[in-house]
């Protein structure tokens, strides 16, 4: 029941941030160009942008990583660590801002945007996304848990010890 809550959330959450991302907005045409320098489109939110500005643009990013970061972890158990959530949370995001490019005229690719939703995603995992995934999927192990769980498993059995007769 919560898995399939949490995938609902999160296809609505992915349809809103289609909604939201494909339609453009005349104040960040200014903001709009090809961006592949870390941090320089947030610098220049925070310079130039009305604080409007700064919160859609830099805290909506935020928003779309943490959505990822505490719901990808309730789906499945597989996107249970924080490499798995960054990972997933970065293609979702590239494909939107391809999609962003190649739909929306005077739009570009921003490498702004992927940094703030990776950091969202983290956000979102680590304190609450954690905690809520290994609850749901309590028994599921990850392949370095195995291996650990294994070594232990070996160093708590004991040789057979031969009786003389």
């Amino acid at each position: 029941m919560v898995r399939s809550l949490a995938l609902i959330l999160l296809t609505l959450a992915v349809f809103e941030v289609l909604r939201i991302t494909l339609v453009p907005t005349p104040n960040s045409v200014v903001f709009s160009r090809p961006n592949m320098h870390p941090f320089a489109t947030i610098r220049l939110y925070l310079r130039d942008g009305t604080v409007e500005e700064q919160f859609l643009q830099i805290g909506g990013n935020i928003a779309m990583g943490f959505v990822l970061g505490f719901l990808l972890p309730q789906i499945t158990p597989r996107l249970r660590g924080l490499l798995r959530v960054e990972v997933v949370t970065a293609v979702l995001i590239s494909a939107v801002e391809l999609l962003q490019h190649l739909v929306i005229r005077g739009t570009s690719v921003n490498i702004d945007d992927l940094i703030l939703a990776g950091a969202g995603a983290a956000l979102g995992y680590v304190p609450l996304g954690r905690m809520f995934g290994m609850r749901l999927h309590p028994h599921h192990l990850h392949w370095w848990q195995q291996i650990l769980a294994r070594s232990v498993d070996r160093g708590r059995r004991r040789p057979a010890t031969r009786r003389s007769a």
